[in-house]
């Protein structure tokens, strides 16, 4: 870059310069912020070059991205579920671009084929892929089962160093759109105040043409749960890297996106509570199998119940700390539990003690279905009525069951579903990529 001297002013190609590079179109503040840095420094580094030579040098690029797959016990799909995400249009643009990303299955405690299926789909997609210069890919077997000590396996060992954003997903769903992990990408990079992106989670039931009153009830509730602002799913994410290295998630902890929900919203617990840091991105969905069934929605239940329960104690807990403690949670959290591992069941022993009622276990337990409802509008909040009773009568039940859980001493309840449904979605709905139909 030029400036009044003549000389030539070197800019780094951080995070501000990849905006510009990809389309987007910065603020005059934020241009002039960056090349004040820009001037202050004495160097040289600027990475924009033709296609053509950025294509061929992509397979030396480090990752910008890193892709994690956590798999427990899940043959019967997590090819269908590999495929999907390889057809993402994700790695045509890091393509275009010369960059690159890293997609990782992490299979945990699996005692079937998850693994081997897992590294043949990888194989063929290194070999077949038209963008395969864009990614690497790779199985990292995990003996542990679990879905916290997975989820800080990949943060803080198995993903790249130099990664900027970190994508979570689960192994048993599908992509309903080509765009989705790219618009996630996307809206993070255009939104600096954003710390996580998430997608439109969408039920396979909303895709029969006949639906059961089961379905109708479930869909309701959907829709009623994506009323709240800043909301995720833990199903899929995209979270900055910097922040998930700051997180450690304990061994008991029951609900994670709950538990990173309110720490990323609060910026780890010193402001109010700010949901715009928790992004929607537009055109961005999968699909997903609902719960439907008694037994299942039942099970379901008492596991967000045994999870909310956690989280709140957890939450609670950790305000108390010093803000040095709050600001790196990892390394707190990871003394604590090395020091202690039955920490958190010791804390919840105390919550019990306190709360006495099983309708006490977390703030709201009576009322969130009711809150929910009520922003319903116009003929929604009669026909969204039966759901809304119904869920009532569910989480009062779970209340009770997660209740005696606790009491038992127990924390651990991660129930496995069947998914004999998006099994078959995947093989008998060959134009699945091209739906658009929300729920």
């Amino acid at each position: 870059m030029m400036v009044t001297d003549g000389s030539l002013i070197p800019i780094q190609l951080t995070a501000f310069a990849r905006r510009v590079a990809w389309g987007f179109s910065p603020g005059a503040r934020e241009v002039f912020t960056y090349l004040a840095w820009g001037c202050r420094k004495s160097r040289l580094i600027l990475e924009i070059d033709s296609t053509n030579t950025m294509t061929n040098n992509a397979q030396t690029k480090r990752p910008q991205i890193s892709i994690a797959v956590r798999a427990w016990n899940e043959e019967a799909v997590i090819r269908r579920t590999l495929e999907s995400l390889f057809g993402q249009s994700l790695f045509q643009e890091l393509s275009a671009r010369g960059e690159c990303c890293e997609v990782l299955c992490i299979p945990n405690g699996c005692t079937d084929r998850t693994t081997e299926i897992a590294a043949a789909v990888f194989a063929e997609q290194e070999e077949l892929h038209p963008f395969a210069n864009a990614f690497s890919a790779s199985v990292r077997d995990i003996r542990e089962a679990g879905r916290n000590h997975t989820w800080n396996a990949f943060v803080h060992s198995l993903s790249s160093p130099e990664a900027e954003f970190l994508f979570l997903m689960d192994s048993d769903i599908l992509f309903n759109r080509r765009e989705t992990l790219f618009h996630m990408y996307r809206a993070l990079l255009d939104n600096s105040g954003a710390q996580i992106a998430s997608d439109q989670p969408i039920k396979d039931v909303s895709l029969k043409p006949i639906k059961s009153w089961r379905d109708r009830i479930s869909l309701a509730t959907s829709e009623m749960n994506g009323a709240t602002q800043g909301q995720m799913t833990g199903q899929l994410y995209c979270i900055r890297a910097g922040i998930a290295r700051r997180l450690y998630l304990p061994n008991d902890l029951g609900i994670d996106d709950g538990f990173i929900k309110a720490i990323v919203c609060s910026d780890f617990f010193s402001n109010q509570l700010n949901p715009s840091r928790i992004v929607v991105a537009q055109d961005a969905s999968h699909v997903y199998e609902a719960y439907t069934s008694t037994g299942e929605l039942l099970r379901n239940q008492k596991r967000q119940m045994i999870g909310q329960t956690i989280v709140h104690v957890l939450i609670e807990y950790l305000k108390t700390l010093p803000l040095r403690q709050r600001t790196n949670l990892a390394d707190t959290l990871r003394r604590k539990e090395q020091a202690n591992p039955e920490w958190v069941a010791r804390l919840v022993g105390e919550h019990l003690q306190r709360v006495h009622y099983f309708w006490r276990l977390f703030p709201n337990a009576l009322s969130f279905r009711f809150k929910r409802w009520w922003r319903m509008r116009g003929l929604k909040r009669l026909t969204h009525l039966p759901a809304t009773l119904v869920g009532f009568v569910m989480t009062m039940i779970a209340c009770t069951q997660a209740f005696r859980h606790f009491k038992r001493g127990k924390m651990h309840f991660w129930p496995k579903a069947a998914r004999e449904n998006i099994r078959n979605l995947a093989t008998d709905k060959p134009g699945l990529a091209q739906t658009t139909q929300t729920s």
